[in-house]
């Protein structure tokens, strides 16, 4: 049996309504974590991953909005802290990755790649961040991407965002060690999505390990981190694919 070592605690995910973020939430709530999920426009989808979690074991609320934007923070703030009271692990997961030519990209492109991102991880945090240090115990974890990171070809805000939000996470752990609480980056590789039911041969042959990642594997990384265990791991950004680091 999974040892509950979230027990009692509530977690607010971002993208929760399938994939990497899916993952995340059922793996938490495995761990004896309340879920908050949360979607942008498909709530049949985050209302499929509220039943998952119950399966688990765990309470879930479903939080609909678009968390690059204060006013729906705000409103799915006050309805977390509403049902759960409290809010201790945030795991911004929401993203876009559309590929556009630099050149062509308008004012409008590049904000609608920015807000979920970078500007999420600021309004989620500022939300919850006071609960935290108010008990002295949090988790806050970032996404980044390996080809973010590295450059993603057609993709300028998306490798500015998440270059931001590993900034960011740094920024943070400094400010907010002393208060117990720990922020970190999680920078997946190639990784399968839900619909995908087989690995992708020429994606797979380029990593080391030879076979693509699934969302548990990003999932088990994000319940160590939130896990009591990692209480002195802070400020870091895990790479968590395959070997593949070029």
């Amino acid at each position: 049996m999974t040892d509950l070592v979230l027990s009692g605690k509530t977690a607010f995910v971002s993208g929760s309504g399938a994939n990497i973020g899916r993952g995340v939430a059922v793996h938490l709530a495995k761990l004896g974590c309340n879920i908050v999920v949360n979607g942008s426009a498909d709530e049949n989808a985050a209302r499929e991953t509220a039943d998952l979690v119950s399966r688990a074991g765990a309470q879930a609320l479903v939080t609909m909005g678009d968390v690059g934007r204060s006013a729906a923070v705000a409103d799915m703030a006050k309805a977390a802290l509403s049902r759960f009271g409290t809010v201790d692990i945030v795991v911004n997961n929401a993203s876009r990755r559309p590929h556009k030519p630099f050149l062509d990209m308008s004012e409008e492109d590049w904000h609608a790649v920015i807000d979920p991102a970078l500007t999420a991880a600021f309004l989620t945090c500022r939300a919850f961040l006071p609960g935290m240090v108010d008990r002295g115990w949090g988790r806050i974890i970032n996404f980044a991407g390996m080809k973010a990171i590295n450059g993603y070809f057609e993709g300028a805000p998306i490798s500015a965002a998440k270059h931001a939000v590993w900034g960011l996470t740094k920024a943070l752990s400094t400010e907010f060690a002393p208060k117990g609480i720990t922020v970190n980056t999680v920078s997946p590789g190639q990784i399968r999505k839900d619909s995908e039911t087989e690995d992708d041969p020429a994606r797979a042959a380029a990593i080391p390990t030879g076979f693509m990642g699934t969302s548990e594997d990003i999932a088990a990384m994000v319940g160590f981190l939130a896990s009591p265990s990692a209480r002195f791991v802070t400020g870091q950004m895990i790479a968590v694919n395959g070997g593949q680091t070029t």
